[in-house]
């Protein structure tokens, strides 16, 4: 009982940063998944992926409702090719979990959460020129979405996470989209990667137990809605500028409180 709450109480705050900056929230849980609940880098993936798939679907729906109209539609080469990019890889890469030492995945996980979140921060701080990619050609749009989809979806299916972390700078930097709307195109981009992910995990028989899902997955998804929700609404009134910052600080906190912990009959 104990461990059910936790699961709940820590998912609530998780998923309110996760609604209010565009993320599943998979990035935020890492750390209490393998630190505060004890399951190894390795049982962590696909729970992250369950959980991270009810966060974005509320998540979504929410920002869809409070955020005004968005300019997705001209972003539609983009969010396709990177789709197409990612699902592929996600399918691939699910693979690859099995063959990587727990130590890999941690220090994978906590090199791309400091970068990225240094990048942020200062994009934050000190605006940059847009890249001007919205506006290129189609052919140009497509390639640079796929390949920047590949190296998402490898990300997703092999450390769990849906990829906003990474569809959001690319998306900022590269294409000089907004970070609203970056936000809500990564909840788009995001689904497909991580159904493909479990899907995977789940035909090679890797997915949690029906006890791990009570126990972890079931109570963690009900506090992601309710935090997702709470995200959402608040996403629609805070700057910008802001959200970048918030972004890169909690990714940073993350990687540096990521795996401390000690073994435990889970991380076998």
């Amino acid at each position: 009982m104990t461990e059910i709450l936790l699961a709940f109480a820590v998912a609530v705050p998780i998923a309110v940063l996760g609604g209010l900056i565009g993320l599943g929230g998979a990035e935020f849980r890492l750390p209490v998944l393998v630190g505060w609940l004890r399951r190894s880098a390795h049982q962590a993936v696909p729970i992250n992926l369950a959980v991270s798939l009810i966060t974005l679907l509320v998540a979504l729906i929410v920002r869809s409702r409070t955020l005004p109209a968005l300019p997705l539609e001209s972003l539609a080469v983009i969010l396709a090719s990177m789709i197409g990019g990612a699902m592929l890889t996600a399918f691939l890469g699910a693979g690859l979990t099995a063959r990587l030492s727990p130590h890999a995945l941690e220090g994978w996980m906590r090199f791309l959460l400091t970068a990225i979140g240094l990048l942020l921060i200062g994009e934050g701080f000190f605006p940059l020129s847009e890249a001007g990619l919205v506006g290129a050609a189609g052919w140009a749009q497509a390639l640079v979405g796929f390949a920047a989809g590949c190296l998402i979806g490898v990300v997703s299916s092999t450390l769990g996470v849906a990829g906003g972390e990474l569809i959001i700078p690319t998306l900022i930097f590269t294409f000089g989209v907004g970070v609203k709307t970056a936000g809500s195109a990564s909840l788009i981009i995001s689904l497909p990667t991580v159904i493909v992910g479990l899907a995977r995990y789940a035909r090679r028989g890797l997915l949690f137990s029906r006890a791990e899902g009570l126990k972890i997955v079931l109570p963690m998804g009900v506090g992601s809605v309710v935090g997702s929700m709470i995200g959402g609404v608040l996403a629609g009134i805070v700057p910008a500028s802001l959200l970048k910052i918030i972004l890169g600080l909690v990714l940073i906190a993350s990687a540096l409180r990521m795996f401390r912990r000690t073994p435990s009959p889970h991380s076998a």
